[in-house]
């Protein structure tokens, strides 16, 4: 849907209609593949309904909901190994945009502290009520969080920096680095050199430049918000004060086409 069409439906009071309808196309679309899943489900944690799945990924997709978050927790510990850590040793876990739990599920057996949040609280609640493994907490669009500093071994955030405008950025990656304990890890996505293709000739020629490229900044924090990364700019900007342990472009396996950082927090 185009920011003009957006700005007319808003006008005339429609916009709540047009996406209730884009909802019902979309869940119908997905209708053969959701009936599979249930068909052959084989899953131990409940499966939140459409309308979460649908707010947390862009559509109602059982299966992809499931399979991007295997994905993603799989990548996870792949970058950890790399740097010879082994997730189950680490004492808490924080994922900064939980969601409706769609990586955070894969922890249930994981011995340290598992906390997520969100600025959502249909999502919070879905899941404070369905992974009762874990601790969730809601967040507001701006820092701080209501944990205390230093208690985070690891710290990730699939896909959160990819829709906040750079006035929240700079403040979020600081809030990261109090919350982590000295020496833990910071694991973040961001649109790379694969988005710009997405990108018109103002924005790319801004991006090949290294600049941050953010559309639809008055959506921050919703998927209508984009924000676009060239390594260059992370590496200067966004990941400053941190050490930059990885770098895998297009290696966030549950977010297809996003790059992945691993950051470590000063041991000091």
């Amino acid at each position: 849907m185009s920011e003009a069409l957006r700005a007319t439906l808003r006008r005339t009071g429609l916009l709540p209609w047009a996406r209730r309808l884009r909802l019902l196309e979309r869940r119908l679309r997905f209708l053969p593949e959701n009936l599979r899943y249930w068909r052959g489900r084989r899953e131990e944690l409940p499966v939140p309904p459409l309308a979460l799945i649908d707010l947390v990924s862009g559509q109602p997709d059982i299966p992809w909901f499931l399979e991007g978050g295997r994905r993603a927790a799989a990548s996870i510990r792949e970058a950890l190994d790399r740097q010879d850590v082994r997730l189950e040793s680490l004492r808490a876990i924080l994922d900064f945009g939980c969601g409706c739990g769609r990586v955070a599920r894969h922890w249930s057996r994981v011995p340290g502290d598992v906390h997520g949040c969100d600025i959502h609280p249909r999502l919070v609640e879905w899941c404070r009520r369905h992974l009762d493994f874990a601790r969730f907490e809601r967040n507001h669009l701006e820092p701080p969080l209501p944990y205390r500093d230093g208690g985070f071994d690891l710290v990730y955030a699939l896909s959160v920096f990819t829709h906040l405008p750079e006035s929240l950025q700079r403040p979020w990656i600081r809030e990261m680095e109090r919350v982590l304990a000295p020496g833990g890890f910071l694991l973040i996505t961001t649109h790379g050199d694969s988005y710009v293709g997405d990108l018109d000739d103002r924005e790319r020629t801004a991006f090949a430049a290294g600049r941050l490229v953010v559309r639809e900044a008055g959506e921050a924090g919703s998927n209508l918000c984009g924000a676009y990364h060239p390594p260059a700019h992370v590496r200067s900007t966004l990941a400053a004060g941190f050490e930059v342990l990885d770098f895998r472009p297009e290696g966030a396996a549950g977010n297809p086409h996003q790059d992945l950082w691993l950051l470590r927090r000063a041991r000091s």
